[in-house]
């Protein structure tokens, strides 16, 4: 999975955004046991997984308190 484009986030609901983090939280979790085992190949995507899950809280944390205002 590659890295997530900002405009790809804000256009998803929120639902779609909770899914996607579940999804990326069970990426990394597989990925830092591939780590440990020494079977990780790509050790920039724990980093990549990583942010993407910060960048689609930061956007559903905007949408909330655009709703509030």
């Amino acid at each position: 999975m590659a890295q997530m484009k900002i405009d790809d986030i804000r256009a998803m609901s929120p639902d779609q955004m909770e899914d996607a983090v579940l999804n990326l939280k069970k990426e990394r979790f597989n990925l830092r046991f591939q780590r440990a085992t020494g079977q990780l190949e790509n050790t920039s995507r724990l980093r990549e997984a990583r942010r993407d899950i910060a960048r689609i809280k930061t956007v559903a944390a905007q949408k909330r308190a655009d709703k509030t205002k």
